[in-house]
């Protein structure tokens, strides 16, 4: 943690809020939002210490949303997930520090052109077997897995979106944990920035309890999706200087 500063935890901790308030209102943003940011004040916040994080947030959310849980659809998602999983950890093994920068902006480009594309595959077993992959390929590489799982949810009721993805994401991002440790992704400095980030979690959980039925998420979408586009084009800028 000596080539983190002070002013960086406390900017990480405020970008964990952003994204785990945006989860709680929406069923899924502390990738989306929190991961870019993250990137952006230090990439050694990426991707185990987002991941762990998402670990704890995703914890809280199936607490707080259990009783809307429908596990049938989600069992599809999760083993798309696994495949997925197991493909990223195996990419990681082979990237540099500069094809982790490409492979990261250029994810992240992917989950925003996606979502601008406005696609609405309909939620049935195929489409939440390939959407669980792609996520679990991105948010294992990237902490950025929300966007494919998000899509055949989008028409699906609040209730049921935030239970199921809930369960989902918890399940991807604990498989991404296990996934990371092995490669070198994860050891004691992840799991030191994790104590002295997951404060913003925490507070970004409690806060959304509060905005549920008040927060305008379609409002606030553009601004999310601008600000993981700056980070996916930073990302692809960095890793080709680098190279």
């Amino acid at each position: 943690m000596s080539d983190i500063s002070l002013l960086q935890l406390l900017l990480a901790n405020l970008a964990l809020l952003a994204g785990s308030c945006l989860q709680g209102v929406a069923g899924y943003g502390i990738g989306t939002l929190s991961a870019p940011l993250l990137f952006l004040i230090s990439p050694a916040f990426l991707p185990g210490v987002a991941l762990i994080n998402a670990v704890l947030l995703n914890i809280l959310m199936l607490v707080r949303n259990h009783q809307s849980l429908s596990f049938r659809q989600v069992r599809y998602a999760i083993g798309g997930n696994i495949v997925g999983t197991a493909l990223a950890a195996l990419t990681l093994t082979v990237l540099s520090a500069q094809g982790f920068d490409l492979a990261f902006g250029v994810l992240i480009l992917l989950a925003v052109g996606m979502s601008v594309l406005g696609v609405k595959p309909r939620l049935n077993d195929r489409n939440s077997i390939l959407a669980g992959g792609a996520s679990g390929y991105m948010g294992t590489i990237t902490a950025v897995g929300g966007p494919p799982i998000a899509l055949i949810y989008q028409n699906e009721t609040g209730p049921l979106v935030r239970a199921n993805l809930s369960a989902f994401f918890l399940f991807a991002s604990l498989a991404s944990v296990v996934a990371l440790a092995p490669a070198g992704y994860i050891g004691l400095t992840e799991l030191k920035l994790f104590l002295a980030t997951c404060p913003g979690v925490f507070a970004g959980f409690w806060l959304s309890g509060h905005l549920v039925n008040r927060l305008p998420f379609a409002s606030l979408r553009p601004i999310i999706l601008s600000i993981a586009a700056i980070a996916g084009i930073a990302a692809v800028v960095r890793g080709l200087i680098a190279h």
